[in-house]
């Protein structure tokens, strides 16, 4: 009985978000993202608090590496508000292909910076990677996300100076349009 529960308690908490992408100029196309806050509670919470303060609209995959990861989450507009770190989640699934994680630069620096797997990268699950959601539809689109540039793009003038510098220097990066929940009311914490 109490399994049933269980299971119908997690089952209740999941919630969509779809990622509308420029994948390439007037190529706008969606990939919807399934949330499981079982998985990484506060891993979910901060990715909801990102989709409902519409933090990701603009931000561009500056980290693409095929066969690895799509990365993005830095904010396009230079000196933005800064995020504090969230501790990190025990790993619950394994980083199998399409499932999305936090980037992370040691224990508990979980910020805004996401990946979707790109391919079975279990080996990041002994790293504390830790997947709080998987792509269920247009999983084409995110194998369309430009990889041209591999890992040129640097962090630090991303931050500094902003989508103004990826658009001279990287302009064929995709990017997020708009980003949206598809249940209706605003993500809540689980």
């Amino acid at each position: 009985m109490f399994t049933l529960l269980f299971c119908c308690l997690a089952a209740a908490d999941v919630y969509h978000v779809k990622f509308s992408v420029q994948v390439r100029k007037g190529d706008l196309r969606d990939f919807v993202v399934e949330v499981h806050p079982s998985w990484a509670p506060l891993g979910a919470a901060r990715f909801a608090e990102l989709v409902d303060a519409n933090f990701f609209s603009g931000c561009r995959f500056f980290r693409v590496v095929e066969n690895f990861v799509a990365q993005f989450g830095i904010s396009g507009k230079p000196g933005g508000a800064a995020w504090e770190p969230i501790p990190d989640d025990p790993v619950v699934e394994t980083n199998a292909k399409y499932t999305v994680t936090f980037a992370t630069s040691g224990p508990d620096s979980r910020t805004t910076q996401i990946f979707v797997n790109l391919a079975d990268n279990s080996r990041l699950d002994a790293m504390s990677f830790a997947p709080f959601g998987k792509v269920i539809s247009g999983s084409e689109v995110v194998d369309a996300i430009y990889s041209g540039y591999g890992e040129k793009p640097q962090q630090a003038r991303i931050r500094e100076e902003g989508n103004a510098y990826l658009k001279k220097q990287f302009p064929n990066l995709s990017y997020v349009a708009e980003v949206a929940r598809l249940d209706g009311s605003p993500a809540e914490e689980p």
